[in-house]
């Protein structure tokens, strides 16, 4: 039976609970909340006592990214390439949103973990095996990588994330406008994303199976070329 923690009885700190307490700092008030100070004291510890588990404050961005990529979805089994990347994009968006401090780091990191190693083999693999070529599989990855964590960044930052605060945010632009000034962009407004059930996020799936049809003929037509004789165009 597990044992019960009263209200005041200090859990023992190590690298991971130090982790997990510095990811929930950053998750509800951004990196800027995150400081040594800030995450000794929600650990109830001397600040100093933080150094005999991470060495500095990069240590501990270095274990947050880690953990972020823990929690991404990846490539497993013998599903299709496809499936894969399309699965893993809708993890990582969901991973990111929850944890919106993360995009400015994920790829910034000069000591990665092995959870950050172990996503982006797993993820190269799968593209590796379903046939892509070497140079195939980076612009795969860069396109797709690009797609999520700009796409996330968008939606985090948008002025409005219901479909009442679309329409006030609307209102107040539309107010200052010119009369007919900026046509397009008020018939897109009005007939599109005015219209009721609309959202940005279901813009996502849109573009990423964008992307995967865009690869899917890059793929088509590398296998193609490496049917032909040698020189043949």
């Amino acid at each position: 039976m597990a044992k019960k923690i009263s209200k005041n009885e200090r859990l023992p700190v190590n690298k991971e609970r130090a982790l997990q307490v510095a990811m929930a700092l950053a998750d509800a008030g951004g990196l800027e909340e995150l400081t040594m100070r800030r995450l000794a004291q929600a650990l109830q510890v001397e600040a100093m006592s933080l150094y005999h588990h991470v060495p500095n404050k990069a240590a501990i961005l270095d274990g947050m990214v880690d953990c972020v990529f823990g929690e991404i979805e990846l490539p497993v089994g013998n599903v299709d390439w496809r499936t894969a990347m399309r699965m893993r994009a809708l993890s990582a968006r969901e991973v990111l949103k929850r944890h919106p401090w993360a995009i400015q780091l994920m790829e910034s990191r000069a000591a990665p973990g092995p959870a950050t190693l172990g996503h982006h083999d797993a993820v190269l693999g799968c593209l590796r095996r379903n046939g892509f070529s070497l140079a195939l599989t980076g612009h795969a990855y860069a396109v797709l990588d690009g797609y999520i964590y700009g796409f996330v960044l968008t939606e985090l930052n948008l002025p409005f994330d219901n479909e009442e605060k679309t329409h006030e945010v609307a209102k107040g632009i539309f107010e200052q406008m010119p009369p007919g000034a900026y046509p397009h962009l008020v018939e897109l407004t009005r007939e599109h994303v005015l219209k009721p059930g609309y959202a940005y996020g279901h813009e996502f799936i849109w573009g990423l199976e964008l992307i995967l049809d865009g690869l899917e003929s890059k793929l088509k037509l590398q296998q193609q070329q490496a049917m032909l004789p040698d020189g043949s165009e």
